[in-house]
């Protein structure tokens, strides 16, 4: 999704409310320059709750930083995100995805189904039980654009991909959003997206990645110094040259969960 970079930094940011479901001060809003409007959410860093484990930056700063590492391996996987000044003080703004109406006989890019009813063209992750008790199995879409979200996800060391922080607008194109808990430097990958844990990564994908760890030597490193710490971009890079060795998507670690909590 294309937008006017100077719209989403000088636009003119005015707040309709707050969505009141998210753990930090979350807010959609507007901006708005030259006759030119655009929806966004906005992250202000004042209304952010501290994080035993991550006391450095501020999840603004990693929501940008997810993004900055987004559009390096040429992806797209992060909607249009910056740091800027608002309403409540800086904060992170980001466009605003609308989802595409499911119609009848569709479903969700993640959902949970019956167990032994896996549709065809998706993967099972887990089997579980619902709130009644009934045997339900969590299942992702087989698809191009979520097997790089998948990577996208590994490299970042993204805590908290929900099936509700996986967007699809309709067009072929899948967009993630909730990046706040991004490269840590312990491994602490939770996600709904296992479905291909111990496959094979396409060579396409291997080779953006080789790109980004390059480009993590240089200047981009040194723009990702200014969001997150030295030791947590060194994490990054050895996150990079992990999955071009393995060349496969990862395995859930043993010492942390491995599904984020509500998945939804």
């Amino acid at each position: 999704m294309t937008i006017d970079p100077e719209l989403l930094a000088l636009g003119e940011l005015s707040l309709h409310g707050r969505l009141v479901a998210a753990s930090n001060g979350t807010y959609q809003g507007s901006v708005s320059r030259d006759g030119e409007t655009a929806t966004v959410v906005y992250k202000p860093v004042e209304g952010e709750r501290p994080l035993w484990d991550f006391p450095d930056g501020t999840l603004a700063q990693r929501e940008f930083a997810a993004y900055v590492v987004s559009e390096a391996l040429g992806w797209s996987v992060v909607p249009p995100t910056l740091l800027r000044d608002g309403p409540l003080g800086v904060g992170m703004v980001q466009l605003w995805i609308d989802e595409a109406e499911l119609t009848a006989g569709e479903t969700e890019l993640v959902d949970i189904v019956p167990q032994g009813r896996v549709p065809a063209g998706w993967v099972g992750v887990l089997d579980a039980l619902d709130g009644r008790h009934n045997p339900v199995t969590l299942v992702h879409a087989d698809n191009e654009a979520l097997r790089r979200m998948a990577v996208f996800d590994a490299v970042v060391n993204n805590a908290d991909r929900k099936g509700g922080h996986v967007l699809n607008p309709g067009d072929g194109r899948v967009y993630g959003v909730d990046h706040g808990v991004t490269f840590n430097a312990d491994d602490k990958l939770r996600t709904v997206l296992w479905g291909w844990a111990g496959d094979p990564i396409a060579d396409e994908l291997k080779d953006d990645v080789r790109k980004l760890a390059d480009q993590l030597a240089g200047a981009l490193g040194q723009q990702l110094r200014e969001l997150i710490t030295s030791v947590e971009l060194t994490a990054t890079r050895e996150r990079c040259a992990t999955l071009l060795k393995t060349g496969t998507f990862p395995y859930p670690s043993d010492e942390w969960p491995a599904i984020p909590w509500p998945a939804f």
